[in-house]
C-alpha cells in the first residue's frame, strides 16, 4: 500500500511540474544583473513559445520589435517603448515594467490580452545580446504561456548567440525547430528618430 501511495505521489508531482506537456523550469535571472547596463535599445531577433496561436501569428510575419528601456520617474518602474511593423507601418507602444525584489525580473500587464507577464533576463552580456524568458498568465482563464526571446543591440546576430538561444529553448522542453527569426523592418522607437 505504501508503495502504491508513493507511486501516486510521484506521478502527481511529475504531472504538476508540467504545463501543456512542457516541463516547467524554475526561472532564475542572470546572476549579478546590472539594470543600468541593460538600459537602452534592444532588437528582437528570435522568438519561440509554448502557445500554438502565438507561434502561428509570429510565423505569419517576420517583423520583430525595436525596444528601448529608460528610467522612470518612479524608482519602482522602468519605461519601455517598443515599435513593431504592423499593417504596413511602424506602430509604437509604451509599457511600464515593474521592478521586483529579484534583479533581472520584471512584471507588466498586457491589457489587450488581459495577461500578467513575468519577464526574466536569464542571460546577457549587455553589449551584444540578451535572452529572456516570459511567463504569461491570462485572466480570468489562468491560461499560461512560456515565451523565449533573443534580443540584440543590433539586428545582426552571430551563430554563437543563436546556438546559445537554441540550447536555452531545448532546456525549456521546446522544439528548436519552432524558433522564428525576426527583423525590425526598419522600425525604431521615436526617441531614436529625434522625436521628444
Amino acid at each position: 500500500m505504501q508503495t502504491f501511495v508513493a507511486l501516486v505521489l510521484l506521478w502527481f508531482s511529475h504531472w504538476t511540474s508540467t504545463l501543456h506537456g512542457v516541463p516547467v523550469t524554475q526561472i532564475i535571472p542572470q546572476e549579478n544583473f546590472d539594470l543600468g547596463k541593460f538600459m537602452g535599445v534592444w532588437y528582437e531577433v528570435a522568438v519561440t513559445s509554448t502557445c500554438p496561436l502565438y507561434m502561428q501569428r509570429r510565423r505569419g510575419s517576420s517583423a520583430g520589435a525595436a525596444m528601448e528601456m529608460r528610467p522612470s520617474e518612479s524608482a519602482a518602474n522602468i519605461n519601455v517603448t517598443s515599435s513593431t511593423f504592423r499593417s504596413n507601418s511602424c506602430q509604437e507602444r509604451s509599457t511600464q515594467y515593474h521592478l521586483t525584489d529579484t534583479p533581472g525580473r520584471f512584471l507588466y500587464h498586457v491589457p489587450r490580452l488581459s495577461a500578467d507577464v513575468e519577464l526574466n533576463v536569464v542571460q546577457t552580456n549587455y553589449d551584444e545580446f540578451a535572452m529572456m524568458v516570459l511567463l504569461s498568465t491570462e485572466r480570468p482563464t489562468g491560461t499560461r504561456t512560456t515565451i523565449l526571446k533573443l534580443y540584440g543591440r543590433t539586428a545582426n546576430m552571430t551563430s554563437g548567440m543563436v546556438s546559445e538561444f537554441t540550447s536555452l529553448v531545448q532546456r525549456h522542453g521546446i522544439n528548436p525547430d519552432s524558433i522564428v527569426t525576426t527583423e525590425p523592418k526598419g522600425c525604431k522607437v521615436s526617441s531614436l528618430n529625434g522625436a521628444p
